[in-house]
């Protein structure tokens, strides 16, 4: 039995962290079901194929919770987990807030900058929070590849929190009301460096052993060779087993990093691949989306994402509404 059988779960949330969370905990077993409004969560729109892959085996509840905010009240009475993503104060507003529900309910609020201080109110997405937070300090102005802060910090943050305040309740017998803020997040992630790192940018191009290096067909290679062992094996596959000595010599990282370009430019990445597999180098491929799926991705999904407010009619009779 899945570990969060038997529970139910209310999503008011919008767009991808709240989407992302409570497909967590559906993985993990947990009933979820969608609150949306009478035109839908804006993501259905924007970005459908996300939609269907975050949403696939949840329900779907249409409710305009300022004319009918009694449905949205007795539905999310019923939960374990009420998940939600409104700026701080509208949840209350609309009657669906911590206050207005049982006291045995886990309340998870995902925020942009927490439930209270100056930024609380601010306006923002990813970006912005990861350049609040101090993340892209190094690697500015490049974008990152994926949401760190909506999908680490924010919905993987609020899972964390939830399982914890669900322990908390088979203790006391009273849920919790959790905020994330995805700003404060964020900034966890990397607090750890505040003291310095070993080497100036050591993870973000400052060492020649930590990079990212083009093949002979326009592929790449990702070196993460930190260690010396690691870093010693691969430079005797290479042939350049002098280059060891000189793996953490701030100075010579530009000429590291070249010799070991042009070493990796010689070949296609299949034949670096066959080279190095069974080799202790740490060294792999930048696959492509498709290419890591068919390697690591689940199975597909065997059910799909609800009609907005499929499940309405059925809700409204449970409830008696």
């Amino acid at each position: 039995m899945p570990p969060l059988a038997d529970l139910l779960v209310a999503d008011l949330s919008r767009y991808l962290p709240g989407a992302f969370a409570a497909r967590e905990l559906r993985r993990l077993g947990a009933r979820v079901v969608r609150l949306e409004p009478p035109a839908g969560d804006p993501m259905r729109g924007t970005a459908p194929a996300w939609h269907e892959a975050l949403n696939a085996g949840s329900e779907s509840v249409a409710c305009d919770l300022k004319a009918e905010p009694e449905l949205g009240r007795a539905l999310c009475s019923c939960a374990d987990v009420v998940l939600e993503s409104f700026r701080p104060g509208v949840a209350k507003r609309l009657g669906v807030g911590p206050g207005d529900l049982p006291e045995t309910i886990v309340y998870c609020s995902i925020t942009g900058f927490g439930g209270e201080g100056r930024h609380a109110l601010r306006a923002g997405h990813d970006l912005n929070y990861l350049g609040w937070a101090g993340v892209l300090a190094d690697t500015a102005p490049g974008l990152p590849p994926v949401q760190v802060a909506d999908l680490a910090a924010g919905a993987l943050g609020a899972v964390a929190e939830i399982l914890a305040a669900l322990l908390e309740r088979g203790r006391t017998g009273r849920g919790r009301h959790v905020v994330v803020s995805m700003t404060h997040g964020s900034h966890r992630l990397v607090a750890h460096r505040l003291g310095g790192d070993p080497l100036p940018r050591l993870l973000t191009g400052g060492l020649a052993s930590y990079r990212i290096y083009a093949t002979a067909d326009g592929r790449r290679l990702t070196v993460g060779a930190l260690e010396p062992k690691f870093f010693g094996r691969l430079c005797e596959l290479l042939g350049k087993p002098e280059l060891a000595e000189h793996q953490y010599e701030p100075e010579a990282q530009t000429e590291l990093e070249a010799e070991l370009a042009a070493v990796f430019r010689t070949r296609p990445l299949a034949d670096w691949l066959a080279r190095f597999d069974g080799e202790d180098v740490c060294v792999g491929p930048v696959a492509t989306l498709e290419e890591g799926a068919a390697e690591f991705g689940g199975e597909a999904p065997s059910v799909r994402a609800p009609a907005l407010g499929e499940q309405t009619e059925e809700w409204r009779r449970r409830l008696g509404l």
